[in-house]
């Protein structure tokens, strides 16, 4: 009966499940925050910050801070609840300790402490504790002010004691990473800023503050609840969306041109299960489709994202029919995707993720829920804005017959192959070895540098494709034209995986594809093509960790019969001299020490003669000395491509390969000083 009497959303002792003792998170950090590198060590702010989320989520909250002290401490204070700090139950210790000590002890295992919250997130505090030198929570609550520290593994300094009273409610958590933990303990603001500003969008009407503070030479952190009201000079900035995931789609397409006026959104629930989503279709060939689950991105999509694509590719097509009386071909999930950026957000009790990473929701019933309530909402919209259901409903017609042109030209392909036994390019100078993981690729600019690494490369493993020119900028080239591209169709079929609906990462043929360009303004551009067309169409192979740019040298010096490479200004500088004249264009073989003779007679040494030799181009070297320098396994140095952020390279190779011209500009003015220019 007392259970009955206790009022919805409460939040106390008796909320706190726990489940079993913080273990081994020291010991095996990797299994709780994924890696101890500076995504891992990003991932502690999140822990916390989705602790404070997840009170705005309930209506708790509305406002919380982040702040990057001196000393790599991280500030993290929200005006919610506040943790509970009474003495609980089963641990008889204060249910702060609890929380903080205690892995799986929080408010979401049961209880009426949130009705929504980030999944299993009662190990983040833990968690985040066993893995600081120092941690300090002061908890606002009930008109007083407690405070408890813990040193490093998260051990109690003392126990949670009220050391004043308090008009204010809330958390505010403080910490520091251990540096035995975590390869870097370098916070960057910028990463912060992107992730935090994501789910400001995520939560309709929550402030989000992030203040840079590190460069502050003392912060009285304890003497206010907000370090913004210290009115110190610092970098910041803060986030406020009203429109929530209409806002997040208009920012999203701030490079792109809208086909049509209207940003549809709709947020309801059903069947207990809220749902949110919006979208808007721009003139381009790419998809950007972003789900979320209780405000966790899901990179895999789930549940919700199927029961989307199913809605999406049925309403379209009951249109198209009604539109034009016709019952020409449907339209196919590709189809209907084709230029669309859509956020579908699901928010429900019992949330259930697929893998460690919650990359994937698993909870079936968002499928139907998501279905009902946007089939529903999506063909009012249409009805209701006529002229916006024509131009989606003639994007998607247009795609369509993109994709029967693009599955022609991928036919006319696959059939030259199998009639000629899978015949490579001509150009192509393959490797011996049928091993993919120990095959590589040079794909190389011009056919003089191919010339020079066909010569100089190691047959056995090594294979060389040149390129003619630049290649097609195929940010806005559909795959029928991108076909018709002699070097593209090259690339693809001496890939082996395919392309488009048919690709396949498992028959790439090279786990290492080396891009290895000139090191002027042209290779580079030829380099950012190669690489949009790799993000776009085979972005698999970037996340296998397949693809690579090699790094030749930029000058050859010769000291007398010494030859040494330098890669950059640095390395020419310290190995011969900061005044040393650069002979350009000519193979200058230098000469050894020669003997001269003073004034009384006595035959010395001459020191050597320095020679610097600029290489403009791969093309310049000899078959030898690209060995050496840029192919050899043992010497050569590679960078391998990542993207850690795709949400943000998208939004890039929009703006600089796409049609945003003023956008570029603006960038390019923002950007100029960091640019290496090669005059």
């Amino acid at each position: 009966m007392a259970e009955k009497k206790r009022k919805e959303g409460s939040y106390g002792a008796e909320d706190i499940t726990v489940l079993e003792g913080l273990e081994a998170v020291r010991r095996r950090p990797g299994m709780y925050i994924g890696t101890t590198d500076k995504s891992g060590l990003h991932h502690l702010i999140w822990e916390i910050f989705d602790n404070s989320r997840d009170e705005a989520m309930g209506g708790f909250s509305d406002d919380i801070e982040v702040a990057l002290l001196p000393g790599n401490r991280i500030r993290v204070a929200d005006n919610g609840r506040g943790i509970p700090v009474e003495i609980h139950p089963k641990t008889k210790v204060s249910t702060l300790e609890t929380v903080m000590t205690i892995l799986h002890a929080g408010g979401k295992f049961g209880g009426e402490g949130y009705k929504v919250s980030g999944g299993l997130h009662g190990v983040g505090a833990a968690v985040v504790n066993a893995l600081s030198t120092h941690l300090r929570v002061e908890v606002h609550r009930d008109g007083g002010r407690h405070v408890q520290e813990y040193k490093k593994g998260g051990k109690p300094v003392g126990k949670t004691k009220k050391v004043g009273a308090s008009k204010a409610h809330g958390t505010i958590t403080v910490f520091e990473p251990d540096p035995e933990i975590f390869s870097t303990i370098e916070f960057d603001f910028d990463l912060i800023v992107s992730h935090l500003r994501q789910q400001a969008y995520l939560v309709k009407g929550l402030r989000i503050a992030i203040i840079d503070m590190r460069k502050v030479e003392k912060v009285d952190d304890e003497s206010v609840f907000y370090l913004r009201d210290l009115g110190l000079d610092a970098p910041s900035t803060s986030f406020y969306f009203e429109g929530g995931l209409k806002s997040l789609v208009s920012f999203q397409n701030r490079h792109q041109t809208p086909i049509h006026k209207h940003i549809f959104y709709i947020e309801k629930e059903q069947d207990g299960v809220n749902v949110e989503i919006a979208l808007q279709y721009v003139d381009d060939i790419s998809q950007r489709l972003s789900a979320f689950a209780n405000n966790i991105y899901n990179a895999e999509g789930g549940m919700h994202v199927t029961g989307f694509k199913t809605a999406l590719t049925r309403t379209l097509n009951t249109a198209s029919k009604g539109s034009n009386g016709k019952g020409e071909d449907s339209f196919t999930g590709d189809d209907v995707l084709e230029g669309l950026t859509a956020v579908v957000s699901v928010k429900m009790r019992e949330v259930q993720f697929e893998g460690q990473t919650k990359g994937k929701l698993g909870s079936v019933e968002a499928r139907g829920a998501v279905d009902t309530v946007f089939a529903e909402a999506f063909s009012a919209f249409l009805e209701e804005n006529p002229d916006d259901m024509r131009n989606i409903i003639g994007k998607a017609t247009l795609a369509m017959k993109a994709r029967k042109a693009a599955k022609a030209a991928k036919d006319s392909i696959m059939r030259k192959g199998a009639l000629d036994g899978m015949q490579l390019p001509g150009k192509l100078a393959d490797c011996q070895s049928k091993d993919a993981s120990e095959s590589e690729l040079f794909v190389v600019e011009g056919d003089s540098a191919g010339g020079s690494g066909k010569m100089g490369r190691d047959r056995r493993i090594q294979a060389v494709l040149p390129l003619r020119g630049k290649i097609l900028n195929i940010e806005r080239a559909r795959l029928d034209k991108m076909l018709a591209s002699e070097q593209i169709k090259n690339l693809v079929i001496a890939l082996g995986t395919a392309i488009g609906d048919v690709f396949d990462v498992t028959k790439l043929r090279y786990h290492k594809i080396i891009i290895a360009t000139d090191a002027d303004v042209d290779g580079a551009h030829i380099r950012t093509l190669l690489l949009t067309l790799f993000f776009r169409h085979f972005r698999p192979v970037i996340d296998g960790g397949y693809l690579y740019i090699a790094q030749p040298p930029l000058f050859k010096i010769r000291k007398g019969k010494e030859v040494a490479y330098a890669y950059n200004e640095a390395e020419k500088i310290a190995i011969a001299g900061k005044d040393t004249p650069i002979e350009e264009g000519e193979r200058d073989e230098g000469q050894g020490e020669s003997e001269e003779e003073s004034e009384d007679g006595v035959k010395a040494k001459k020191a050597p003669k320095i020679s610097v030799q600029r290489y403009k181009g791969l093309g310049e070297m000899n078959p030898e000395e690209l060995w050496e320098t840029t192919m050899d396994p043992a010497r050569r140095v590679l960078k391998l491509v990542t993207i850690e952020d795709a949400a943000e390279a998208d939004q890039i190779f929009d703006m600089l390969m796409g049609t945003d011209v003023p956008s570029r500009k603006t960038f390019i003015q923002s950007h100029a000083k960091e640019a290496t220019l090669d005059i």
